[in-house]
């Protein structure tokens, strides 16, 4: 039997969106890693629905940049920061070919802890060629070595059955602090269906898990600002039918 994660702390959360007024844009940034490229293939497609935020790549989006194709993205993001414009400073350098700023982002830091516990309510997409992720990442805006990512889940579409497929850890990227620890996990449910994973991470652990149950414990932590992405990917050439569709239910975190 998994070892149950900690029951919900009792303070009222001090971040939590349902997106039931809209995606509001005092919590989040609807566009992915905008720095690297420009506005018009950074920007998220989304729907409000019933059920929360619904990422959506359509049939006439643009890959989020020309040399990456193809590669399309809706996300939403909780803050941004980059050097100036030709400069490699910025959040997120994921790309070892060397990524350079082509949208100056100044700091817009509208929600990024250091430490706490996050719970997202998802829906996966089965879109063919796509993936959910939710990933913490370090905003670099204090130092370059503040570059850790928590990941805490991607899911490809073609992993989504009965039983689904995650990865889950943590990325060292460009802070020397942390070692790279990924892994497999195995859900015993079909994740298109709504389902909440949580992250606690602080005091050199990191705790990952997925309706009350323990996934990872992983014996390294990040401690600088971290910001949250919520994405959808289309990975590969245009294929099936369109939209291509995730549901983000709800956002809680304690400090």
């Amino acid at each position: 039997m998994a070892e149950p994660l900690p029951p919900v702390p009792s303070p009222p959360p001090i971040f939590s969106d349902d997106f039931s007024s809209g995606l509001d844009d005092e919590r989040w940034i609807a566009h992915y890693l905008p720095q690297w490229t420009v506005p018009e293939r950074s920007q998220a497609r989304y729907a409000i629905v019933d059920a929360g935020l619904e990422l959506r790549i359509e049939s006439d989006q643009l890959d989020w940049r020309e040399e990456d194709a193809p590669l399309r993205v809706s996300n939403v993001q909780t803050a941004v920061f980059s050097g100036a414009i030709g400069s490699t400073r910025g959040t997120h350098r994921h790309r070892p070919d060397g990524l350079e700023v082509r949208t100056e982002m100044p700091l817009r830091q509208l929600f990024a802890p250091t430490r706490g516990r996050i719970d997202l309510t998802v829906a996966a997409t089965t879109d063919e060629g796509c993936m959910l992720a939710a990933w913490l990442v370090g905003i670099e805006n204090l130092s370059e070595r503040d570059a850790g990512e928590i990941c805490i889940f991607e899911i490809d579409a073609d992993a989504v059955s009965t039983i689904t497929r995650a990865r889950t850890g943590v990325k060292a990227h460009h802070d020397p602090r942390l070692t790279t620890d990924m892994a497999e996990v195995v859900l015993p449910f079909d994740a298109c269906e709504p389902h909440t994973w949580t992250v606690i991470w602080g005091d050199g652990e990191t705790v990952i898990g997925c309706e009350g149950r323990v996934l990872r414990r992983i014996p390294q932590s990040p401690d600088y600002p971290m910001m949250l992405l919520i994405d959808l990917f289309e990975i590969g050439a245009p294929s099936g039918g369109y939209p291509k569709t995730a549901v983000v239910s709800g956002v809680r975190a304690w400090d």
